[in-house]
């Protein structure tokens, strides 16, 4: 008897390991299909390299031989080239580096902020959407009164009210950036709704969670994927807005709070603008033709080979 009940735990922890294996090679190769796709593509491409090298320096920017960010050890308004390739601002900074080290901040504030908002968003947006009736009304009057106030002066005001940090600003982002996706998310939801498959498991009894669960959730994660991927660069730009009006972490180089500084000089030492404003801008067309590209890679039917 122990010998059987040994050789049937043994059959089923083989069976478990090749289904794991099967499971990891099924995601190994959908990630390596989303890459090709993306090389294949020409501003997923752009998109891509931008994001890789962004992300590459805001991880080891620590390690690079660059000035300390905020040690004031030279000349004022020394122009661009020589030891100081973008200059320095008016209390002797290095541009270069504070520009890269900026790069840190902004994308740590985007990606968290655009995580936790696509996060809210979806499981608002599933919990309207598979529940309907008074939940479902009650949670699309909540998302039409924060989308009838603009988002940047709702986060204005929600980041005068609390101490400014980057902990905060996260905060701020994602609470002002969730209603959108709760919106698609739904509209999502009551389309899936309406599917033989959905509709059959219904007819046998499945619950509510059951059918969100086991059936839901697996349809929405590409779009919700494809939303985060978007949601980056708005993060980032709001982040930037918000830095730019004082509301950032002093703490930190930010590309907005950079830009601040150098507006007042513009005719004396563009520079001090210029390379941030750069920097925000290419990062931020580099999220978007990302998520654009994502977007059609998950949408077979918007696919161009």
């Amino acid at each position: 008897m122990g010998k059987t009940v040994t050789r049937v735990t043994k059959v089923v922890q083989t069976q478990v390991l090749m289904n794991g294996t099967r499971r990891v090679g099924r995601i190994i190769s959908s990630l390596l299909n989303a890459i090709n796709y993306l090389v294949r593509d020409k501003s997923g491409l752009f998109g891509l390299t931008i994001v890789v090298a962004t992300g590459v320096i805001a991880l080891t920017i620590h390690m690079w031989p660059l000035p300390n960010p905020d040690a004031m050890d030279y000349t004022p308004f020394l122009s661009p080239g020589g030891e100081h390739l973008f200059g320095t601002d008016r209390y002797g900074r290095d541009v270069l580096s504070r520009v890269l080290w900026g790069a840190r901040v902004s994308i740590s504030v985007g990606l968290a902020a655009a995580f936790s908002a696509s996060l809210i968003g979806t499981i608002i947006g599933m919990i309207a959407g598979t529940y309907g009736g008074l939940v479902d009304t009650v949670v699309s009057r909540i998302i039409e009164i924060f989308m009838m106030i603009p988002t940047f002066f709702l986060a204005l005001l929600i980041a005068v009210i609390m101490r400014p940090n980057v902990y905060n600003l996260i905060f701020v982002v994602a609470v002002t950036s969730w209603p959108t996706v709760a919106r698609v998310i739904r509209a999502q939801v009551l389309s899936l709704k309406e599917r033989l498959y959905v509709e059959v498991s219904q007819a046998f009894g499945a619950s509510k969670r059951f059918i969100m669960v086991k059936h839901i959730m697996p349809a929405i994660v590409p779009l919700t994927l494809s939303y985060t991927v978007l949601l980056v660069s708005n993060a980032m730009l709001l982040e930037a807005g918000l830095s730019y009006l004082g509301l950032g972490d002093p703490n930190y180089p930010s590309w907005g709070r950079m830009i601040y500084e150098g507006q007042q000089l513009i005719f004396r030492a563009y520079w001090i603008s210029l390379f941030p404003g750069l920097f925000l801008t290419i990062n931020v067309l580099g999220w978007n033709f990302l998520g654009d590209a994502l977007t059609r890679y998950l949408n077979p039917r918007r696919r161009a080979y």
